[in-house]
């Protein structure tokens, strides 16, 4: 499978004012959308106003500003923290909801219909069970989860860009053969876009995305192939995680030493290009 879809073949209709469909036509698979994690409206106005024509929110970004790690975010905190950056910017925003917060597909659904209600582009839902017994999800549970996801964002008058995300690398199982048999599944359930994230080889990117129809997001880290090469293998979409949320906290732990250790203020520089680069973003 090798064809890219394109907006005009998808499901949720385009318009002009309709946020999912703005979306959804910036996926083009070997031209990727460049799409930054942010995690509060400070961040989202500021990476908006650099350019950015979508955003999407941090789930362990968003933990860290309450002072929590990763997966310890309410559903209602979720939903309510993506409503919040959608009334922050005016570039279409997704959402990382984790897990759907529930395991009953019902639930799933419920959770994808108040993305929808808080004004939403999209959302993305993983297979990540977060028992330590069994960390991912049954395919078959898991197909069926996204399959109730699909129906509550394209089953009625307000649309949602679903993105399916197989969580295997990223949780000790290096098994690519069922995140593409996953991911096949997630298709064929009604997802919008797939994402595998930890998947960064080059060989294994291009045989991932040779199987599947749907646009590609690929997580950027170290490891990763870079921008341009990773257009060449064909992905679609590029996210950053919450790495950008921790490049900013490393800021503060630089500055935090070297007042505490050393007593100078050589963080003053970037603070000073921080203060200007805010004026105008955060004047409006």
């Amino acid at each position: 499978m090798t064809s890219d879809p394109g907006p005009d073949d998808h499901s949720t209709p385009a318009g002009p004012g309709d946020p999912a469909a703005r979306f959804l036509a910036l996926h083009v698979r070997g031209e990727p959308l460049l799409m930054p994690n942010a995690w509060d409206r400070g961040s989202a106005r500021l990476l908006a106003s650099l350019g950015f024509p979508a955003l999407a929110t941090t789930s362990s970004g968003f933990a860290a500003t309450l002072g929590r790690l990763d997966g310890h975010v309410t559903r209602d905190e979720a939903i309510e923290h993506g409503g919040a950056l959608v009334d922050a910017v005016d570039v279409p925003v997704s959402a990382d909801l984790e897990n759907g917060f529930c395991v009953d597909p019902a639930d799933v659904a419920e959770t994808v219909a108040a993305a929808i209600d808080v004004g939403l582009a999209g959302c993305s839902i993983e297979d990540y069970a977060g028992r330590a017994d069994d960390t991912i999800y049954d395919r078959g549970l898991a197909i069926e989860r996204i399959a109730a996801a699909a129906e509550a964002a394209h089953g009625g008058p307000q649309r949602l860009v679903l993105t399916a995300r197989a969580e295997n690398h990223i949780h000790g199982r290096d098994d690519l053969d069922d995140t593409i048999a996953r991911l096949q599944g997630y298709q064929a359930a009604g997802a919008d876009v797939l994402f595998a994230p930890g998947v960064v080889a080059p060989d294994d990117l291009r045989r991932l995305i040779e199987a599947v129809d749907l646009p590609v997001n690929v997580l950027v880290g170290p490891r990763t192939p870079t921008v341009p090469e990773l257009a060449e293998l064909g992905v679609a979409r590029i996210s950053v995680g919450g790495s950008f949320a921790f490049a900013a906290l490393g800021a503060v732990v630089e500055a935090g030493r070297e007042l505490l250790e050393r007593g100078t203020t050589g963080y003053a520089a970037r603070a000073a290009e921080g203060r200007a680069a805010i004026e105008a973003p955060f004047s409006r």
